[in-house]
């Protein structure tokens, strides 16, 4: 249950936090963007909770409701943030209390701000990277479509933008192909590598309620459970993973957007950009 002051991580704490330490240590305005993963999650460990005894059929359809009022009212842009809301976590929860009572209190048995907070993230980010891999593959294959069709198109190869050797307009257009195949490349190892389910590890040392973690795996569409529970609720290089590898696709993406938008000017005038863009 929450512990005092509705406060997930206040476990060992009786008196009340100072104000200016609630405002430094909120983190709300950021982790919004967390809403929907973190009911998201919820809704897969409520029903790990029910098949594991702790919540009775009837309690687990009452939180399943409440989350689901909560998200809606998320995707609404209705949802009432609160000054005592330190983060998504707490916000959703204090909502659900209000919602559907105390029994919203029992959804948090057996996990911790630990493996929730690390399985939100990595939900965001296998939606944010499926989305991402989606729109870099469509451009991938214009390029070469675009490549194939423009393939008796002559132009000048440039160094330093000086006239160096002929070239086709194919080679330019596969020549920024290859760097983004690369950069899908890394996108998908990162995600592979994001793909583990943590949840259901505790705070550290696992959950001793029996939870299903198989089902969470299935329910949140996990590739793989998490090996090791200390590993899985302080990794964060899969973070680091995936900023490197957006910044390398930045990187490559910026680099075609500066040779069209120099191939557009008069002085090379090799083609036309669209008012739109």
């Amino acid at each position: 249950f929450l512990s005092q002051g509705n406060k997930l991580w206040g476990g060992r704490f009786s008196g009340s936090t100072d104000p200016i330490m609630e405002m430094l240590n909120a983190s709300i305005s950021y982790d919004q963007r967390l809403s929907e993963v973190d009911i998201q999650g919820s809704m897969a460990y409520a029903k790990a909770l029910e098949k594991s005894g702790i919540l009775s059929k009837t309690e687990l359809e009452k939180i399943l409701g409440g989350l689901e009022k909560i998200s809606e009212e998320w995707s609404k842009g209705v949802f009432v943030l609160k000054q005592t809301d330190e983060d998504i976590h707490t916000a959703n929860e204090r909502r659900l209390k209000e919602l559907i009572g105390d029994v919203a209190g029992k959804l948090h048995t057996g996990r911790s701000r630990n493996d929730q907070v690390v399985t939100d993230l990595k939900l965001l980010m296998k939606n944010s990277l499926s989305i991402i891999s989606t729109h870099l593959l469509r451009l991938i294959e214009t390029l070469v479509e675009r490549a194939a069709i423009e393939i008796d198109v002559i132009l000048p190869g440039y160094t330093h933008l000086q006239k160096a050797q002929p070239i086709r307009w194919s080679q330019f257009l596969l020549s920024h192909a290859v760097a983004l195949t690369r950069d899908s490349e890394r996108l998908g190892e990162v995600k592979r590598r994001i793909n583990v389910l943590p949840l259901g590890s505790g705070a550290l040392a696992g959950n001793p309620l029996g939870i299903d973690r198989e089902l969470l795996c299935s329910e949140l569409d996990f590739a793989s459970i998490s090996l090791n529970s200390m590993d899985a609720v302080s990794e964060r290089d899969f973070v680091v993973e995936f900023l490197s590898a957006a910044t390398l696709l930045m990187i490559h993406l910026s680099k075609m957007a500066e040779d069209l938008i120099i191939y557009s000017t008069s002085e090379f005038g090799f083609l036309t950009l669209s008012d739109a863009y």
